[in-house]
């Protein structure tokens, strides 16, 4: 009698979905994404300042633009000239007025904190590291120019002040529009700067850095304690790190390569627009989408309940 024995196939073992653990590895939190392109543009700060500033071929390049701007013989540049009637003092308390009242209207004061902050702090650490702190040396090979330091753009920082701190109270979806517009009025400031005669590309890039850096090492910050659940590539994090030194050695690169003082005079003044356009566009990357407001009881038991299910899951 034959026997008929059943064989028991093997369970296969349960694989985890693709990408599941793999996107837990290859993404970072937008706090991250912040602080580190905040951290990227503070060294590229540093590294504005050092080559610029610090070494023969920077001040040679600048020291040519500076004179090519106070000597006279352009006579195109009025478009430049309004910034001359501007009282700085008056735009920055208008614009602080302005902050205020956005916020009110959003029903959103909590917000007014990390704003003003972001409109003020930049403004007296651009004046106490300009006066104070830095300092612009003698280099035997550094040509003919004004000899006392304009590092950073006093004009320039308040200009970005003002355009960082909007990001912080406007609404989510008029954040790019009205930043994308603001970037334009930052890069003709920039420009105008140069222009006139007043400050240096360095010094422009220099007030940009300085302001974008703080806005996104708040943002990061205050999104760390909202506990956001985007999460970003963290390729795209490292790519966000090290742009803003690119934007620098690029502006250097093209700079230092000029043949005479009116090639360096436009390339300064192209360049000063165009790398605080890319400031700009560097600092608003992490800072789209993000909400800096504190968030409700109510809204964190379900941030909660989501991470919860998140880990939940990856198990």
């Amino acid at each position: 009698m034959a026997l008929l024995i059943h064989e028991a196939k093997p369970t296969p073992a349960r694989r985890p979905l693709p990408g599941r653990h793999a996107e837990t590895r290859r993404t970072l939190s937008r706090a991250v994404f912040q602080l580190a392109t905040g951290l990227g543009l503070a060294a590229a700060f540093v590294v504005t300042y050092v080559l610029f500033v610090h070494t023969s071929a920077g001040q040679l390049a600048e020291n040519g633009v500076v004179r090519s701007a106070q000597s006279g013989q352009w006579s195109t540049m009025d478009w430049a000239g309004p910034l001359r009637d501007q009282d700085m003092v008056l735009v920055i308390g208008a614009a602080g007025i302005g902050l205020v009242v956005l916020a009110l209207l959003r029903r959103k004061p909590g917000l007014l904190i990390p704003a003003l902050t972001v409109l003020v702090f930049p403004l007296v650490a651009a004046q106490l590291l300009k006066l104070y702190v830095l300092v612009r040396p003698e280099l035997p090979d550094g040509g003919r120019g004004p000899g006392h330091n304009s590092f950073p753009s006093g004009h320039v920082s308040a200009a970005m002040a003002i355009l960082m701190a909007l990001a912080f109270v406007l609404p989510q979806r008029f954040r790019p529009a009205i930043i994308g517009i603001g970037g334009v009025a930052v890069a003709w400031v920039a420009s105008s700067t140069v222009a006139l005669g007043w400050h240096r590309l360095s010094d422009t890039a220099g007030a940009c850095l300085l302001g974008a850096s703080f806005a996104c090492l708040l943002a990061a910050w205050l999104t760390g304690r909202r506990r956001d659940l985007r999460r970003t590539p963290a390729y795209l994090v490292a790519l966000a790190m090290v742009l803003p030194t690119g934007i620098v050695l690029i502006g250097f690169a093209v700079l230092s390569t000029a043949t005479d003082g009116a090639a360096q005079f436009v390339a300064a003044l192209v360049l000063a627009a165009l790398s605080a356009v890319g400031i700009v566009l560097v600092a608003l990357w992490p800072l789209c989408g993000s909400a800096f407001e504190r968030r409700t009881g109510i809204e964190t038991r379900v941030v909660d309940d989501l991470l919860e299910t998140r880990l939940v899951t990856r198990r």
